[in-house]
């Protein structure tokens, strides 16, 4: 009775790290069936399917939704803060991370180049299917959790 009373007292904390944490539970399983190997990195690591920071962001906005009101400020800036994050996993750091690729083919995949102390990191961006499902995947736990 007591986790439930702290998990209803600090919810809109909760709920979206819970959600954060579904995401990332997602992508390391996914990993495991896909690539056949353990990924230790994917539990905490950014991008892949589905994006945890979709998740977190809407299942927030959706918590807010139901607590406080489609009207309110409060949801306001939550949808306009997922929406931002949402764009900008799917549009600047994709493209990031796509640069990061070619930059660490150009520095490291050529006999006699100058080579930085560790490759740029490659996976940190989404594509609009992962976005979309790290939405769908917050929106989902927000209401099981909630209920």
């Amino acid at each position: 009775m007591a986790f439930k009373m702290f998990i209803m007292e600090y919810k809109f904390f909760f709920v979206p790290f819970a959600s954060w944490w579904a995401a990332q539970l997602l992508k390391f399983t996914i990993n495991i069936i896909i690539k056949k190997r353990i990924d230790f990195t994917r539990l905490t690591g950014s991008g892949g399917m589905p994006s945890a920071h979709s998740a977190a962001t809407v299942a927030l906005a959706v918590l807010i939704a139901i607590e406080i009101g489609l009207g309110s400020v409060e949801f306001a800036l939550a949808l306009a803060f997922s929406l931002i994050v949402m764009y900008d996993a799917a549009g600047v750091r994709q493209s990031a991370g796509k640069q990061a690729k070619i930059l660490n083919r150009l520095l490291y995949h050529r006999k006699g180049e100058i080579h930085l102390e560790e490759e740029l990191k490659e996976l940190i961006g989404h594509t609009p299917f992962e976005v979309i499902g790290g939405a769908a995947l917050g929106f989902t736990v927000a209401f099981l959790l909630y209920l």
